[in-house]
């Protein structure tokens, strides 16, 4: 059996399908993997021993233009991208006998599917993604900004999906010989989503009429030791407080005012470098710098974590029990997990195009309050870790039976 796995963005995009691409192999299924051609997605594909596909341009070098792409660039790279997805897609899920998509970007490839004759599924790592009247769409690169109520924002989001995406999409299905597609968003969605995010710290909302399929969040483990120097320096004072915004580059000043909050607490600071390539370090010894390190042995060390609300660090900053600080730029899913994470009192979130030194530090404050931490703790003993396991069985039960020779200890697949 074969699965063929895509998706296009950062990292955040990228470790949820890996850790599903590491169960579906504990199952005996090869695994294929479509991500952007960045030399560090082709290496951790590599090193994990699966086949990597590279689609579209390079996404860093999107994310770390010293200015934003203006919307007329980004609807041509949107275009592009879709153009990219049917020249290499259709290839790619030759033999294989599902395709497993992440994001709306993923335009082309529920056609690919069908075309193929396929199971199509569609996931999405946060709530917020999927249409419903609890929430708003989630602010989109490039497109307008309604203050609509709910409903009407999501109507208006699928008129900005159909205006983009449909005459690209509707000409390659002419060209699989597929009938044209009305309502784009819906189509790439489909009738029965997966939401790959822990039930507790970012459930789906009840009595929606969309059937929500509810995994847990996808995570592996991380088993890499913390590098010498970085384990000297946390032996050598109390837990610092961690500043990162791992893919994302954040409102000018924010990084710094972050550090210098936590010093005025009397609090080591621990920077990560990130994709902005932060440099805070001044030369005291109150401030490390680091690069990727395993944030999973990491954050339980920390007094708090300051971060960009990326699913991924959410998620990882939520079962290591630490109260954490959102901060993020109107963007994708991180101001649903800063809503998430002040909602339920284990931390704190400001919006970072007008957070201040001032809010910095009285949502320090609020973060590092015993209360908090207590919380944190508690809901750190709760988050599930066996999401990406579920999943994988999920879309196993899913498919044809096969032998159960093909799959080492479980019984035939209905």
């Amino acid at each position: 059996m074969r699965v063929l796995l895509s998706t296009y963005g950062t990292r955040g995009d990228v470790e949820p399908l890996l850790a599903l691409a590491v169960e579906l192999r504990a199952l005996g299924v090869e695994v294929r993997m479509c991500t952007p051609p960045d030399e560090e997605f082709a290496q951790r594909l590599a090193g994990l021993g699966i086949d990597a596909v590279p689609v579209g341009p390079p996404i860093r070098a999107l994310m770390s233009g010293t200015t934003p792409p203006s919307a007329a660039e980004l609807s041509r790279y949107r275009t592009e991208l879709v153009d990219a997805q049917f020249s290499v897609l259709p290839s790619a899920a030759a033999g294989c006998d599902a395709l497993v998509v992440a994001g709306l970007a993923q335009v082309a490839a529920r056609s690919v599917a069908e075309a193929a004759g396929i199971r199509y599924v569609y996931v999405t790592y946060a709530a917020v993604n999927l249409p419903s009247p609890r929430h708003a769409p989630p602010p989109r690169p490039g497109w307008p900004e309604s203050e609509a109520d709910n409903t009407t924002r999501w109507m208006l989001d699928a008129d900005l999906v159909d205006a983009q995406f449909r005459e690209p999409l509707n000409r390659h299905r002419a060209a699989l010989g597929l009938p044209p597609v009305a309502a784009v968003r819906d189509h790439v969605y489909s009738d029965r989503p997966w939401l790959a995010a822990d039930p507790l710290l970012g459930p789906w909302p009840p009595g929606q009429d969309l059937e929500v399929v509810q995994t847990g969040a996808w995570t592996t483990v991380d088993e890499r030791p913390l590098p010498a120097d970085l384990t000297e320096f946390l032996a050598a004072g109390a837990p610092p407080v961690y500043v990162g915004f791992g893919s994302i580059g954040p409102a000018p000043g924010i990084a710094r005012c972050a550090v210098e909050v936590s010093r005025a607490r009397g609090h080591r600071v621990l920077v990560s470098r990130g994709w902005a390539d932060l440099d805070l370090v001044d030369g005291q010894d109150d401030c490390f710098a680091i690069d990727d390190v395993n944030h999973q042995r990491l954050f339980g060390k920390l007094a708090a974590v300051i971060h960009h609300g990326g699913a991924g660090t959410t998620q990882t900053a939520a079962k290591a029990g630490v109260p954490q600080v959102v901060v993020p730029i109107q963007v994708a899913d991180n101001p649903y997990w800063a809503g998430q994470v002040a909602a339920g009192k284990v931390g704190a979130a400001l919006d970072g195009r007008t957070a201040t030194m001032e809010t910095l530090a009285a949502a320090l404050e609020t973060a590092l309050a015993p209360e908090t931490r207590d919380r944190a703790k508690a809901l750190g003993a709760e988050i599930r870790t066996d999401g990406a396991r579920t999943a994988a069985r999920l879309l196993l039960d899913g498919l044809p039976a096969q032998s159960t020779d093909d799959f080492p200890g479980r019984t035939c697949c209905p």
